[in-house]
């Protein structure tokens, strides 16, 4: 009799599992971190050698050049309405929808073995908060980089947009990739994805349930320069050709020696993934801006400061185009979609 009670709850958990549309914000599908282990995103970078031109690297971005936070809550500005970026999971079922791309050669139009499209919701169309910015998709105001990150919880699929909007009848990107979450795959060289690196955005924020989690934080994270010259692994696309300045996919992190020993707990989980994991340049923006996820839990009072108080000078660049075990091996191949 207990046997079948426990089948009955477990058939009822499974079908609410199924049945539960799409979560902004949701439970991103286990394990984690996203993607394989020795992913370039999940690589411990602490004894990978430093780039022999660091320091000169670190005086082009400025040494005294702070952190900041580039993720949060609800804001004031009806123009962007919202910190940080969301996303979003959906089931398997969730529709999919054909998208057109400005760069439609370097897009993906349908994930491995699945038919074309993007998961995207329904709701995106005309609810807030969906989108990074925060507006609506047909919002004929909405301004900025625009992302929309899904994940296809049920079929491990990473679906990323650049520029989304809903126009009189359809959905329009600037760029579109997707990433199987069980692949190291790189982006063909050359390609851009949702990023102007190449690479996938999701993995590289900081979300708040891993920074008020009970663990490390086992992850890079992705954060923007103002200037960039070129790409080195693992990225595969270029946005800048400034003499001096870092690539594409470089890779910033926190010396060993810098004691974060005062900042409160969660602050030191994020700090000491800087440490072990690093900042992979991913796109042209704000000088070490740390990108994170949307979410009203967030007290940017704390974070701020917190942020501002290291320095660029703290890091050192992991050599350009130093690569996981496996990737040497010739195992991330690039593959397209």
């Amino acid at each position: 009799m207990r046997r079948f009670a426990l089948i009955v709850i477990l058939g009822a958990w499974a079908f609410h599992a199924a049945a539960q549309g799409p979560v902004r914000g949701g439970e991103l599908p286990a394990p984690l971190p996203l993607f394989p282990p020795d992913n370039w995103w999940n690589a411990d970078v602490t004894a990978a050698p430093a780039d022999p031109n660091s320091t000169a690297f670190i005086g082009f971005i400025g040494p005294t050049r702070g952190l900041h936070p580039d993720f949060g809550g609800d804001s004031d500005e009806p123009s962007a309405p919202i910190y940080g970026m969301p996303y979003v999971t959906v089931p398997g079922s969730q529709p999919l929808v054909q998208v057109t791309f400005d760069y439609d050669e370097e897009s993906d139009y349908a994930a491995p073995g699945r038919p074309p499209g993007y998961p995207i919701p329904e709701q995106a169309k005309t609810e807030l908060r969906w989108i990074e910015g925060g507006l609506a998709g047909s919002d004929l105001n909405a301004g900025g980089d625009r992302h929309m990150l899904i994940v296809d919880r049920d079929n491990r699929m990473l679906y990323e947009l650049y520029a989304a909007r809903w126009t009189a009848n359809h959905w329009e990107a600037g760029s579109g990739a997707i990433f199987p979450l069980d692949s190291n795959a790189r982006r063909p060289d050359t390609w851009t994805s949702a990023d102007a690196a190449g690479l996938a955005i999701l993995p590289g924020l900081v979300r708040h349930d891993e920074v008020f989690g009970i663990g490390p934080i086992r992850h890079a994270f992705r954060v923007t320069l103002s200037r960039t010259n070129g790409y080195v692994f693992p990225a595969s696309h270029r946005a800048g050709d400034t003499a001096g300045a870092l690539p594409m996919g470089a890779r910033l992190r926190l010396k060993g020696s810098k004691d974060i020993s005062g900042f409160p707990e969660p602050l030191r989980r994020i700090f000491q993934a800087m440490k072990t994991y690093g900042l992979i340049v991913a796109d042209n923006g704000s000088d070490m801006y740390v990108s994170g996820t949307y979410d009203t839990r967030w007290d940017n009072d704390v974070l701020n400061p917190a942020f501002a108080a290291i320095k660029a000078g703290d890091f050192e660049v992991v050599q350009l185009g130093w690569q996981p075990e496996r990737a040497r091996n010739g195992r991330a191949r690039a593959v397209r979609h």
